[in-house]
């Protein structure tokens, strides 16, 4: 199963929330059934990427997910990345709901200033 696209667009430094309802069918009228399910997800500079800012998640029954991203990691986070969402079903089986790109806009407030050393130019 191909994952749904959902690109994030955070402001650098902020706290994120999100709260994403799964159905079983395309009718979104059969909850789809989280019980004992593991939600994992993490943002990452690129595929593969040693720069992985991990998200808080949490399971609500029936068939929510709740997802979450303190202020101090987002302060972390590069310019631009990639993310998912990835289920892990009590018999084993993984599943990627949710993945897409993520672009950081760098804050103002508490931002913290670029500093320049000059260097001397001598006379030839």
């Amino acid at each position: 199963m191909t994952p749904g696209s959902l690109p994030l667009a955070l402001y650098r430094g902020d706290s994120s929330s999100w709260r994403f309802v799964l159905w079983a069918d395309a009718g979104k009228t059969i909850p789809a059934d989280l019980a004992g399910v593991v939600a994992k997800a993490e943002i990452r500079d690129k595929y593969a990427g040693a720069n992985i800012t991990p998200l808080v998640c949490a399971i609500e029954m029936p068939n929510v997910i709740l997802v979450s991203m303190d202020a101090a990691a987002s302060a972390r986070l590069p310019a631009k990345g990639v993310w998912d969402l990835q289920l892990t079903y009590p018999e084993g089986a993984v599943a990627t709901v949710l993945a897409g790109a993520v672009t950081v806009t760098a804050d103002v407030t508490d931002s913290a200033p670029i500093v320049r050393t000059l260097v001397p130019v001598r006379a030839a």
